[in-house]
C-alpha cells in the first residue's frame, strides 16, 4: 500500500513537471513569436531603416541677421536641433541620473529595471529607458490606455529602442531625445526651452537650471515653472538629489542650490513678438514664392514651417533694435501731445470731417476686421454683424504702458485704435543697397499694417539729397552755389530731356 502511494507521488511529480516545462517553453515561444511578428510589422507599421536613419524632426526655420543673431522663427513646433557637444555636462548628468541611471550599460532596454517594475506592478514608476522614450516620441506618441493595444505598443517600443541603439551612439541618442521633448509654453526641444525659460543657449545653463529642465520631463505641464513654481522647485530638488546620489554633485552644493528660488527669464517665442516682426512677415510672404522656384532635389517644395531652413538676411540685429527703440520713443512722445490736442475734440481722433465721413471710415474699418469676416462666414446678415459691434465684450487692447484686459464694445475699440499715430522706418546701406533695419509700425501684434512694405507715401524732403547730388555731379555746382527758388518754364523739346542743359531751379542753397 505504501509502495503504491510512493509510485503515485513520483508519477504526480513527473506529470506536473512535464506540464510546467511544456507551459514554460510554450510561453517563451509565444513571446518570441509575438516580438518577431511585431518586428515584421504584423501588429502595425514599423519604421524602416531610412526612417530610423532620418527620423521626422519637424524643425523650425530660423531667420538670421547679418551678425548671426536669430531674429525669429517660422514653425509648426518651435524646435531647433542642437548637437551633443552643445549640451552642458550638468544637463546630461541630470538627465541620466534621473531618467536612466544605467543608460551606458544597457542596449535600449534595462532588464533589471523592467523586471523590478513588473514585480511591483509599476507602483514605483515605469521602466522606460531614455532610448525607449525617444522611440515613443519619434514613432508612436502617447500610449493607448486600452491594455491589449498598450502591450503591442510597448513591444514595438522595445524593438525600436534596440534598433536605435544599433543605429546611433549614446551621445546621439541623448541629443535626439532632448531635441524632441515638448517643454510646453511653445518650447519644443532643449534649445527652445533654454531660450524661452532662461533666455540663454543650452551650453550656458547652470546646474540648478539644468535640474529644473530635466525635472519637467516627467510631466511638463505639471512641473511648469511659470504656472506651478512650487511643484517645479520640489521636482528640481529631487533631480539635484539624484545628482548627489550618482556622485555628480556634492551634498553641500545641493543644500545651497535647493534653497535658491527659481530665476526665470521667461520669453515665449511667437511670430507676433520679438525683433523685426514686420520684416519677418514680409519675409514669410516672400518665401511662399521662393519655395515654388527653388525646390528640393527630389522635386518637392520646401516646408518653411518644418524643414529647418536657415534664412540669412541683411538685417543687422543691433541697428534693428536701435531703430525699433527710436520709433517707439518718438511716436510715444508724439502720441502724448496728440492726446492733449484731441482732449476737447468731440469727434476725436478725426479732424475737419463731417459725421457722414466719420461713419464711412468706421464702417469700412468694421468690414476690414476679423470679427466681420468670421460672422459673415457664419452666414450672419450685415445688420446682425453691425449690431454685434455694439455689444460689450472682453478683449485685450494695446496701450503705451503695455497690454490691458478690459470690457469694451468692438465699435469703441475701432475708434480707440484710430487714435494711435503710426510710423515706419527703413534703413539702407547706400554702398550696397542692403536693408539694415525694417520697422513697419509700433506693435505688430495689434497693428499689422506694414508702413515699410505696404505703405505708399510721398518721399517729401527725403528726396532732396538725390536732387542736390545730381546737380553737383551733372551741372558741376558746389554746395556754396545759390539757385533761385522760383517758377521756371522749360519749353517742350528744347532740352531734349537732357539734364546737362536744364536750367530748372533746384532750391535755394546757402553755404
Amino acid at each position: 500500500m505504501a509502495q503504491t502511494k510512493n509510485n503515485t507521488t513520483i508519477k504526480d511529480i513527473k506529470y506536473y513537471s512535464r506540464k510546467f516545462w511544456r507551459l514554460f517553453f510554450y510561453t517563451i515561444g509565444c513571446v518570441f513569436l509575438f516580438f518577431l511578428f511585431a518586428s515584421w510589422g504584423l501588429f502595425g507599421a514599423m519604421p524602416s531603416f531610412e526612417e530610423l536613419e532620418n527620423p521626422e524632426s519637424n524643425l523650425a526655420t530660423e531667420v538670421i541677421s547679418s551678425d548671426g543673431v536669430t531674429l525669429g522663427k517660422f514653425y509648426n513646433e518651435n524646435r531647433t536641433a542642437i548637437k551633443y557637444k552643445d549640451l552642458p555636462k550638468s544637463l546630461v548628468d541630470a538627465l541620466i541620473s534621473t531618467e536612466d541611471e544605467r543608460f551606458y550599460e544597457h542596449s535600449g532596454i534595462d532588464a533589471r529595471r523592467t523586471f523590478g517594475a513588473a514585480v511591483k506592478l509599476g507602483k514605483d514608476g515605469g521602466a522606460s529607458t531614455i532610448t525607449q522614450q525617444l522611440a515613443k516620441l519619434l514613432f508612436h506618441g502617447e500610449g493607448s490606455k486600452f491594455l491589449p493595444f498598450r502591450i503591442i505598443q510597448k513591444a514595438k517600443e522595445w524593438i525600436i529602442a534596440v534598433r536605435l541603439e544599433r543605429q546611433y551612439t549614446k551621445e546621439e541618442i541623448i541629443a535626439l531625445y532632448l531635441n524632441q521633448v515638448d517643454f510646453v509654453n511653445g518650447a519644443v526641444g532643449i534649445r527652445s526651452a533654454s531660450k524661452v525659460y532662461f533666455g540663454k543657449e543650452p551650453r550656458d545653463l547652470k546646474v540648478e537650471e539644468s535640474a529644473l529642465i530635466v525635472g519637467m520631463l516627467t510631466n511638463p505641464s505639471l512641473f511648469n515653472p511659470v504656472r506651478r513654481p512650487e511643484k517645479a522647485i520640489k521636482r528640481r530638488n529631487i533631480v539635484l538629489g539624484q545628482l548627489v546620489r550618482n556622485n555628480h554633485l556634492e551634498e553641500s552644493a545641493k543644500e545651497i542650490l535647493s534653497k535658491n528660488p527659481i530665476k526665470l527669464d521667461f520669453h515665449p517665442e511667437s511670430h507676433l513678438d520679438g525683433t523685426a516682426t514686420y520684416f519677418r512677415e514680409y519675409l514669410r510672404d516672400y518665401m511662399k514664392n521662393w519655395v515654388k522656384e527653388n525646390k528640393k532635389p527630389n522635386g518637392d517644395e520646401y516646408d518653411i514651417y518644418g524643414d529647418g531652413l536657415k534664412i540669412y538676411t541683411t538685417i543687422d540685429s543691433k541697428i534693428q533694435e536701435h531703430a525699433e527703440a527710436a520709433v517707439l520713443a518718438h511716436v510715444k512722445n508724439l502720441q502724448e501731445e496728440f492726446w492733449i490736442q484731441q482732449r476737447n475734440n468731440k469727434n476725436a481722433p478725426f479732424v475737419n470731417i463731417t459725421s457722414a465721413e466719420t461713419d464711412k471710415i468706421i464702417k469700412q474699418a468694421m468690414k476690414n476686421s476679423e470679427r466681420w469676416r468670421i460672422l459673415k462666414a457664419d452666414n450672419k446678415s450685415d445688420e446682425e454683424v453691425i449690431a454685434s459691434f455694439s455689444k460689450k465684450t472682453k478683449m485685450t487692447i494695446f496701450t503705451w504702458k503695455g497690454e490691458k484686459d478690459t470690457v469694451i464694445t468692438p465699435l469703441d475699440s475701432i475708434r480707440y485704435y484710430k487714435h494711435f499715430l503710426q510710423s515706419g522706418l527703413m534703413s539702407m546701406e547706400p554702398q550696397t543697397g542692403q536693408v539694415k533695419a525694417w520697422v513697419g509700425g509700433i506693435n505688430y501684434k495689434f497693428f499689422q499694417y506694414d508702413h515699410v512694405g505696404q505703405g505708399a507715401r510721398q518721399v517729401g524732403s527725403t528726396f532732396k539729397p538725390f536732387v542736390y547730388a545730381t546737380a553737383i555731379e551733372q551741372l558741376g555746382l558746389s554746395p556754396c552755389d545759390v539757385m533761385l527758388d522760383g517758377p521756371v518754364v522749360i519749353r517742350k523739346g528744347r532740352h531734349h530731356g537732357s539734364s546737362k542743359n536744364a536750367s530748372t531751379p533746384i532750391a535755394e542753397t546757402r553755404a
